[in-house]
């Protein structure tokens, strides 16, 4: 079974973001209770990637740096690395020092550089680097958080609300069913049952969801399976939040859209079969989004989004996945022309 990985895009940047809060609490509770949580914290990628691109190590996954405030009032950088490669890296103690080292040069503040192993070489724990010269020395330790080690520790996992427990469980269920679709199937289903079950929010469920069906990918006859048993699952808790049939109805139909779009320019060689091509499977996207949430959907509405352009398709995917009921679907979509002109 194939592995997909992504690299600056990957969701645990985007799990970090929806829940930096937590993701501390979970893994590094000593700087959480020095946090001073109640003035907020501030994400800077863009200074980050500016020391990384000097530091000439090349692509990094998720790496984020956020500005927090310490409880004594002191301003104080967080360096935050999170490592998802599924195999070691030689220099990674001398990256995480070079790393600190000049943020500390940059910014002149403190910098707590933090680490998260997600390999699977349970051995394998850089958490210093260090050199000597003619009595000179350098000596710098980080703190690590070992994935591995909640395989031993999966009652806790189970009985933490901390979305982290969750994102830890998804990733340690990816790596031990890599080979085998049929009990990945098997977890992946029981972690979204739990996302539910737990009493998680929507937008959290969302979140997590997000996660889980990146890492735990499915060949494409067990994913069907899931889709349906995920369909069937939320029509009996009546809880229609967004499930992988939704996301394989955008998939289609922005696919579908891209090959109607090439094969018409192709045909007229003009930028106008294109438009229509992906306009064409924008709304088709959306029809079958509205009709795994919400059921049958009225031909008046059909009618509706096919006298609608681009420009006022693209906006409404979102809205589709996110409205409780077709009807509030409806309401969000742009007035007829015909009644904008009308006295």
């Amino acid at each position: 079974m194939s592995e997909q990985r992504g690299d600056f895009d990957s969701p645990w940047k985007d799990i970090l973001e929806y829940y930096f809060e937590e993701f501390i609490a979970f893994f590094f509770p000593l700087a959480y209770t020095e946090i001073d949580w109640t003035r907020g914290y501030e994400f800077l990628d863009k200074e980050l990637q500016q020391v990384v691109r000097d530091a000439e190590f090349g692509r990094r996954f998720a790496d984020k740096l956020i500005k927090v405030w310490r409880k004594n009032g002191q301003e104080q950088w967080v360096l935050i690395h999170v490592e998802v490669q599924s195999q070691p890296e030689i220099d990674f103690g001398k990256r995480m020092y070079v790393y600190n080292y000049r943020l500390f040069d940059r910014y002149d503040h403190l910098v707590a550089s933090l680490a998260v192993l997600a390999d699977e070489r349970s051995n394998w724990r850089p958490d210093q680097f260090s050199y000597s010269l003619w009595n000179c020395e350098v000596n710098f330790k980080f703190p690590i958080v070992k994935l591995l080690d909640y395989v031993q520790q999966w009652a806790v996992l189970e009985a933490s609300n901390n979305p982290f427990a969750i994102v830890v469980m998804a990733h340690l269920k990816a790596l031990e069913t890599k080979r085998d679709p049929q009990e990945r199937h098997l977890w992946k289903m029981s972690l979204m049952r739990r996302l539910y079950e737990r009493g998680y929010q929507r937008q959290d469920i969302i979140n997590l969801f997000h996660f889980i069906d990146w890492v735990m990918q499915l060949p494409t006859d067990w994913d069907e399976r899931f889709r349906q048993q995920m369909s069937e699952y939320e029509e009996e808790k009546q809880m229609r939040y967004i499930s992988s049939i939704e996301r394989l109805a955008l998939q289609e139909g922005r696919q579908e859209g891209r090959q109607e779009g090439r094969q018409e320019g192709r045909q007229e060689g003009r930028q106008e079969g294109r438009q229509e091509g992906r306009q064409e499977g924008l709304q088709l996207a959306l029809l079958h989004l509205l009709q795994h949430r919400f059921g049958t959907v009225p031909e008046t509405a059909t009618i509706k989004l096919q006298t609608l352009n681009i420009q006022q398709l693209e906006p409404l995917l979102d809205v589709a996945l996110t409205a409780n009921t077709l009807a509030e679907f409806m309401a969000s979509l742009p007035p007829d022309r015909n009644n904008e002109s009308a006295p």
